[in-house]
Parts: structure tokens; C-alpha cells; sequence
């Protein structure tokens, strides 16, 4: 079967991960894979792309509005013999689906990653963005999301049917099973240090604001305390706010990592006020290496969570310092009820088989 995703590119965020890491576990049922960046680049990622079996990457930048760029697709599509599309862009995949219906592709997927739009609101946009949501509920044989939250968001109920699927993230365990190795020594970090750390690019919906306002308040009480944060953007955007702040020689900043298990092995706490999220892939990772956390109380960090979980308003500094102090002085760094509930929830196998069978089943 030949099979197509579209992304945006392979920069190292979400979708992107989840794609590589589906990609990584299934990419042997496949006969030929392509994952087609409409933003005209690749990414961060095209190296650990381009070394899965049956992948061939394309770029080529499509705009909202071109005409001839969707003519493009169309005999794109129609050339390749494609048995099933997928694209994670949302509303945005509107016109890919169109595409796909009339090139003939009988299995045309929509996946929102996002439980929220994701661009300034103009009438245009707004205008344009409806549009398109329209042609995705038109042409899309399957809408799956991560998240309730986006269905929530996105869809009023009477627009929802049999199509709509909830498939939540899937983590391999056996990837973060990296024993009591951690990075304190080359972050220069006293071995007797607590630890509480955050992973995610910069960006408004992640909340680095609090998480510096919250750093400055622990670290100026617990000269022990330190935070390590890593993310695309981070370094370059965080750097001068920790001098200015009085706190640089306990926070370490980094921009992406590839070894994000021992990176989480490091932390005694995981610190996670996002504004908004479709589902936190980096909080299900934390959980998984049974690391206490403190988060925010949106919808899509609600559903991923364990019930009783303590959740606090995105902006709530002070909450956020009584609860990471009261974790700091508990001392406790694993939880393994939280990680047995989030291997058990999040299981690899499970999740991408369910995604697969979306991708394949039906089609005629």
C-alpha cells in the first residue's frame, strides 16, 4: 500500500515526532511512504526521516490561495497511485482533501494535534479558516484527533458522526528504560541538587513566562534548586531573561536534545503550565518515567492525567510555587503508580496499531 502524509515540515515538534515515531514502528507494512512538507522545507528531523525504510520525503511549498499549487497536488496524487492520505493540519487539509478525492484516493484522513487555532484572527483568516473547515468535513473519510479538547474546540455537536475517533499518543517504554544514568554532571549540577525541569519549544502556548517567574521564587528561597529547559528556541529567547531575573546560575537552557529520556532521568519534578496543548506528548514522557509533575488545568492535560491529579490555573505562579515546594521538600523523585497508569495508557503498540488500522481498513 502507498500511503502519503502531509506536515507543515520536520521541524521537531509534535506532529512530527508522532509521524517519525509511527513511522519507526510500522513504516515495514507499507509498500511505499511518502511525507509531503507543504511548507516547502524539511526540518530538524529529515535525517532520522530519510533512515526509515520505504520513506521518500518532497518538499514543495503550497499556499492558501494558489490555484496551479493545488493543480500540483492533484496530478501529484493521481500519479503516485496513492492508496490512503493523511494530513495533520487540521482545517488546513481542506483543499489536500479535495485534492484527493478528485485524484481518486478512496482513504483521505484528517488528524488534529492542536486543540486550538494557531493564528491571529483576522476576518480574512477567520473567513478563509471556515472555508476550509468545511472542505475537510466534506471530503474527510476519517477525523481523528489526540484530544477530546480538539474535537470540543473545533466541532459543534451536531457536525460530529461515526467519522470522528479520539486516538491519543503512544510512547515505546522501552526507550526511556535508561537505568539511574542522568546528566548532572555535565550540566554541572551538585549530585545533591533537586531538579525540576521542563521540555517543549519556545512558544507562547508553552508558558515560559511562568515557568521563569516560578524559577526565580524557588530558586532565590533553595539555593539547591535548579531547572533545566530544553526546546527548540529556548537558549536563544531565555538566556538574558534568567540574568535579568538573578537566576542563571541555577537554570541550564538548551535548544533540542536527542536524548530526552536521560534529559527527564535528570529532573527529581517536571514543571508543565501550558496555555494550550492538543495532547502533552512531553508530560505522557515525564509520566512514563514516573516523574512527579505540576501542570496546568486545560482540557487536554485533564484527559491525560490520572483523575486526582493536582492542576493548576496556566498562569497561577503562586499555586505553581506551593505545589513544586511541597514536592521539593516530600523529596519523592518517582512515582510508580503514575508510571505503571501511563504505560498502561499510552502503550506504543496500541495506539500507532490504532492509527494504522485507520489508514488501511475500509478501503475498497
Amino acid at each position: 500500500m502507498n500511503v502519503i502524509f502531509f506536515v507543515t515540515n520536520l521541524d521537531s515538534g509534535g506532529i512530527e515526532n508522532y509521524l517519525l515515531r509511527f513511522l519507526e514502528f510500522k513504516s515495514s507494512k507499507f509498500k511505499n511512504i511518502t511525507v509531503f512538507c507543504k511548507g516547502g522545507r524539511a526540518g530538524e528531523l529529515l535525517n532520522n526521516y530519510q533512515n526509515l525504510p520505504n520513506v521518500d520525503i518532497h518538499l514543495k511549498y503550497v499556499s492558501y490561495f494558489k490555484l496551479q499549487d493545488y493543480l500540483y497536488i492533484y496530478r501529484f496524487l493521481k500519479k503516485n497511485k496513492f492508496h490512503s492520505v493523511c494530513d495533520f493540519t487540521g482545517n488546513f487539509s481542506g483543499l489536500i482533501l479535495f485534492c484527493a478525492k478528485k485524484a481518486g484516493i478512496k482513504k483521505r484522513v484528517v488528524f488534529y494535534r492542536g486543540a486550538t487555532d494557531h493564528f491571529q484572527k483576522t476576518i480574512i483568516k477567520s473567513t478563509y479558516n471556515r472555508f476550509v473547515k468545511s472542505m475537510t468535513l466534506y471530503y474527510a473519510t476519517d477525523i481523528l484527533s489526540n484530544s477530546k479538547a480538539a474535537f470540543k474546540y473545533f466541532f459543534t455537536q451536531n457536525q460530529k458522526d461515526q467519522r470522528f475517533e479520539v486516538i491519543y499518543n503512544g510512547i515505546d517504554k522501552s526507550k526511556f528504560n535508561v537505568g539511574d544514568k542522568n546528566l548532572k554532571n555535565s550540566f554541572f549540577i551538585p549530585e545533591n541538587a533537586y531538579v525540576i525541569g521542563h521540555v517543549g519549544r519556545y512558544n507562547y502556548s508553552k508558558n515560559h513566562k511562568t515557568i521563569l517567574h516560578v524559577a526565580e521564587r524557588l530558586i532565590k528561597k533553595y539555593t539547591n534548586i535548579y531547572f533545566i529547559l530544553c526546546g527548540k528556541g529556548v537558549k536563544k529567547n531565555l538566556e538574558l531573561k534568567t540574568i535579568e531575573y538573578g537566576i542563571e546560575k541555577n537554570v541550564r537552557l538548551f535548544e533540542n536534545r536527542t536524548d530526552i529520556p536521560i534529559f527527564l532521568n535528570t529532573m527529581d519534578a517536571f514543571f508543565f503550565p501550558s496555555i494550550t496543548e492538543g495532547q502533552p506528548n512531553a508530560l505522557i514522557e515525564a509520566m512514563i518515567v514516573g516523574l512527579p509533575f505540576v501542570a496546568s488545568n486545560i482540557d487536554s492535560i485533564k484527559e491525560t492525567v490520572f483523575k486526582n491529579s493536582l492542576l493548576l490555573d496556566p498562569n497561577d505562579v503562586e499555586g505553581y510555587v506551593v505545589n513544586l515546594e511541597k514536592l521539593y521538600k516530600k523529596s519523592e523523585s518517582r512515582n510508580e503508580f503514575l508510571k505503571e497508569y501511563a504505560i498502561k495508557r499510552f502503550d506504543h503498540k496500541i495506539k500507532f496499531n490504532e492509527f494504522y488500522n485507520k489508514l488501511v481498513n475500509t478501503i475498497q
